[in-house]
């Protein structure tokens, strides 16, 4: 069989509303579309072709700091600077700052030292900015907060995923996400592959039909760790939680959250839908010291979506594993492996979708995207499957930690706070968990409750 052609831009936008419009039938009556609200009520966030989009970049880490030099490289349609940063670390800060500066847009990164915010309040001075935009790259513990203050201020945001980290957190940004849509803000969320032409070819190709049913899905990211930070002498318990953030689930939410979301979110975009129950396993065998903080190092969980279909999720951070970060589908007429864009059918014959030649990474493709739409007056907004994808996440993260079969309102409903960063001052301030006189944090036991989980 011959390759299908790539879908024209407003079949691949009406693929992604038709995706938003079921993700909020599920969710309980949350509404929310791609193109929508007044441009008059927010008429200060929307730029023309010709005018500069000023950005502030708030959470100044190794992702805010590409985020941003992504969002510079979209210069051919139209002007972008960088005028004002923030981060709680001075050291994140400054890196970043030189990063951005001696990079190849250098020239469009202008923020002197009184537009350069510290401080667990930075994200408040540098939304008092005359800005267009922010792009919110802080841990995603904090992103609730911050997404709902950068709506208030009349922000366009672009915010990295995951969008939180419980259940109060998600619904949070699905409240804030809803102000945007009536003030005509735009809102993206880095689920880069939704802006990747071959993932979106091959998910037309299957919301078309050519498996049939699908009834089976699984979805992968089993790697290796990616950095663990040292405690240092000088650092408070918050300090050194905030710096070994991808350890603590109040600020990141377990690896299951802020790297596998990738991989769930593929498969719901796929299903046009959410699971309605989870039940799986996880725990730490290899990855056990206190340096690791409360995390898991493996979870296996079979979600179930209200058709009935399956999805089998893995991922493990256990080196000398077998290695894998991918979606996968089979249907009754044969099997596809999604991220390569590759469906085989039963019988014989394979189509495969090609990336078009010259076309970037997703992760720059989603600020081209955002930044032309922008321009052309359009507002998207990426909130909901960005909030749904991740409570798939969490749901995960619940079901591997108290060993129970549970269902998505259990989940989504949720009442446990993991914590209160809106007050959070200085890092003096006392860390959501504490570790035992042996410098250890409480871990997770299935069927025990011995810590907080739902």
């Amino acid at each position: 069989m011959t390759q299908k052609k790539n879908e024209s831009s407003s079949t691949q936008q009406n693929s992604r509303r038709s995706f938003v419009k079921g993700s909020a039938l599920v969710a309980g009556g949350v509404a929310s579309g791609l193109v929508g609200g007044n441009l008059s009520i927010a008429r200060a966030a929307h730029t023309g072709a010709n005018e500069t989009i000023r950005v502030g970049l708030i959470g100044c880490g190794g992702r805010g700091t590409g985020a941003a030099g992504q969002a510079l490289n979209t210069q051919d349609k139209g002007p972008v600077k960088i005028t004002a940063m923030g981060d709680v670390f001075g050291d994140r800060l400054k890196g970043s700052y030189n990063s951005l500066k001696n990079g190849k847009n250098g020239v469009h990164v202008d923020v002197p030292e009184d537009r350069q915010f510290i401080g667990f309040d930075s994200y408040k001075k540098v939304l008092d900015q005359d800005l267009e935009m922010v792009i919110l790259a802080t841990p995603p513990g904090f992103r609730p907060l911050h997404f709902e203050a950068a709506v208030k201020a009349g922000k366009n945001v672009f915010m990295e995923k995951p969008v939180a980290t419980d259940a109060p957190g998600v619904r949070r940004v699905l409240a804030a996400g809803e102000e945007a849509k009536k003030k005509g803000l735009a809102v993206a969320v880095g689920l880069q592959r939704h802006h990747e032409t071959r993932y979106r070819d091959t998910i037309k190709a299957l919301q078309d039909g050519i498996l049939g049913d699908i009834n089976f899905m699984r979805a992968y990211w089993n790697g290796s760790t990616p950095w663990v930070k040292n405690r240092e002498k000088n650092h408070t318990e918050l300090e050194y939680q905030m710096r070994n953030w991808y350890f603590f689930n109040w600020i990141c939410g377990d690896h299951i959250v802020e790297q596998h979301i990738h991989n769930l979110d593929v498969i719901n975009w796929l299903k046009d839908s959410f699971p309605v129950s989870a039940q799986g396993l996880g725990g730490r065998q290899v990855r056990t010291g206190p340096r690791f903080g409360e995390i898991y190092d493996h979870h296996m969980i079979e979600y179930t979506y209200g058709d009935g279909s399956k999805m089998l999720s893995s991922c493990r951070h256990q080196q000398g594993t077998w290695r894998q970060v991918n979606e996968f589908c089979h249907g009754s007429n044969g099997d596809c492996h999604i991220a390569g864009g590759k469906i085989m059918l039963k019988g014989g014959g394979t189509v495969e979708f090609k990336r078009p030649k010259g076309e970037p990474g997703g992760h720059q493709n989603e600020h081209h995207d955002l930044f032309a739409s922008i321009r052309k007056g359009e507002i998207p907004n990426e909130t909901v499957y960005g909030a749904k994808s991740t409570m798939t996440a969490i749901m995960g993260r619940m079901v591997t930690y108290t060993g129970k079969e549970l269902s998505w309102d259990q989940c989504f409903n949720s009442e446990l706070k993991l914590a209160d960063v809106d007050n959070m001052k200085s890092f003096k301030d006392e860390a959501p968990i504490k570790p035992d006189e042996n410098m250890e944090y409480a871990i997770s036991m299935p069927g025990q409750n011995n810590v907080p989980v739902l």
